[in-house]
């Protein structure tokens, strides 16, 4: 699926990330959402390596990056460390300032590497996401009833890790088909590879803890910065048959978090990648490529 990119392993300081490569020209990180890898960008990255340095990489938790011990504050899997996992995977690869486009829980990665690393990107987009905090202080039944695995995951003393371990890849696939409109997106290659990495029980734990951190200590950190918004422009797009379409004014969420927000939505689910692959990758590539004469 990512014929023309290399696999590499890049230690940071407390894991060891799983990535593809490919492309030339100015660097774009790309990060994936639950519960998915980096395979999900299989039908938009080779399209954005023809102008871009493309790098796909497997958050820690997920895929074949590593999966560390938690911890009872779940600080090993907050977004802070998560998105300094990012950072040092781009400045090992050479790069101290990037592109980044964030899908799910990777835009939730990427909103905190935003925060806490503003001179690192130039611009970035999130992909079929409101902030976590907007989420925890809005809810209400119908965005619980669509988002229940937000509260399940949660759940302390391995509960879901033991009900989600005993069938991983009924799971994955329910969930695939729960938030997308579009069910045949999915290319039988990428379902194999998503229940092949998900099988295993680290991740079934790890991808548990990011729900976890996001619930707690990732809160926390929100509140600390709460005065802070998001500096470079903002690329926001989101399916118009997903939840987030249903609940919120998604743009509002975000010009309430960054001073630059323009976007779109799609005639999708929430899997933009792969259930419209031609119209996020022209997205991409409109916001991306404006102004990159301007670029070392």
């Amino acid at each position: 699926m990512f014929e023309q990119f290399t696999y590499h392993k890049i230690p940071t300081s407390n894991a060891t990330i799983n990535l593809v490569k490919g492309g030339k020209g100015y660097p774009l990180l790309l990060l994936h959402g639950y519960p998915q890898t980096h395979i999900m960008w299989h039908k938009v990255a080779p399209a954005l390596a023809q102008h871009f340095t493309v790098i796909c990489t497997d958050l820690r938790g997920y895929g074949d990056s590593d999966k560390p011990p938690s911890d009872p504050q779940h600080l090993t899997y907050s977004k802070r460390v998560t998105a300094q996992d990012q950072v040092e995977v781009m400045a090992a690869l050479g790069y101290s300032k990037f592109l980044a486009a964030g899908h799910d829980r990777g835009g939730r990665v990427l909103h905190r590497l935003l925060l806490d690393h503003p001179q690192c990107v130039e611009k970035a987009a999130v992909l079929d996401i409101v902030p976590t905090r907007k989420i925890f202080q809005t809810v209400n039944q119908q965005l619980a009833t669509a988002y229940s695995h937000w509260f399940f995951l949660l759940e302390p003393d391995n509960i879901p890790e033991r009900m989600i371990g005993s069938d991983p890849a009924f799971y994955l696939v329910s969930k695939l088909k729960q938030w997308s409109y579009d069910q045949a997106a999915f290319t039988e290659n990428a379902i194999a590879e998503y229940i092949r990495c998900f099988s295993d029980p680290a991740s079934i734990h790890g991808t548990c803890e990011d729900y976890r951190a996001a619930a707690s200590i990732d809160l926390e950190h929100d509140a600390e910065d709460i005065n802070s918004r998001i500096q470079c422009p903002l690329l926001v797009l989101w399916g118009e048959r997903g939840v987030m379409e249903k609940c919120y004014d998604v743009l509002e969420t975000w010009r309430e978090r960054a001073i630059d927000v323009r976007g779109q939505a799609f005639p999708c689910g929430h899997f933009l990648p792969e259930e419209a692959p031609e119209e996020t990758t022209q997205a991409l590539l409109d916001f991306f490529l404006e102004g990159v004469g301007s670029r070392e």
